[in-house]
């Protein structure tokens, strides 16, 4: 794709963004079911071509929903990392548990990654991330593997914690 098709491919966004900014506000959405025989989480195949994971751009700034746009992969590695995380501490804590899965949801203002106003944050601005658990452990007990699973899940703890990032080129 040139400069020219892009822009042209994105053009309506923003000015429909400029006109309605709320109309810039989507919702990213993930879930994913825990699997314990063999500790992981199991999450959806974003859209590829079956060989390589091929990201590309959300259909809020001109995709097509073919490809996974970067909000999906970092959703999903929330989603996947919890989950994985959460069947380890409950084996390690020997829970029995029926059925866990997991949602991570985000919400973006697509006028930031768009540059329609440099105001507006580039990003998410709010994450959430939902357990539902389904087990005969009481309350107290699924609330600390919830806990353990907040505290050991390397992919929470390093968006929570804000690390520092370095970019540049080489």
């Amino acid at each position: 794709m040139d400069r020219e098709t892009l822009k042209a491919l994105q053009a309506p966004f923003k000015t429909r963004y400029q006109a309605d900014p709320a109309s810039a506000v989507g919702t990213l959405k993930v879930s994913g079911e825990v699997t314990f025989d063999r500790p992981g989480c199991r999450s959806s195949l974003l859209p590829n071509d079956g060989t390589h994971l091929i990201a590309g751009l959300h259909p809020m700034v001109g995709g097509d929903g073919s490809e996974a746009c970067s909000g999906d992969l970092l959703l999903q590695a929330l989603v996947t990392c919890a989950g994985t995380t959460l069947a380890a501490v409950s084996i390690s804590m020997g829970l029995t548990i029926r059925q866990a899965t997991l949602e991570a949801t985000g919400v973006m203002d697509f006028r930031g990654t768009l540059g329609v106003d440099r105001n507006t944050p580039v990003g998410f601005t709010q994450m959430e991330l939902v357990f539902r658990i389904d087990s005969d452990g009481d309350p107290a007990t699924l609330d600390k593997l919830v806990e353990l699973t907040e505290r050991y899940c390397v992919v929470l703890q390093t968006l929570t914690k804000s690390v520092p990032v370095r970019s540049h080129r080489l």
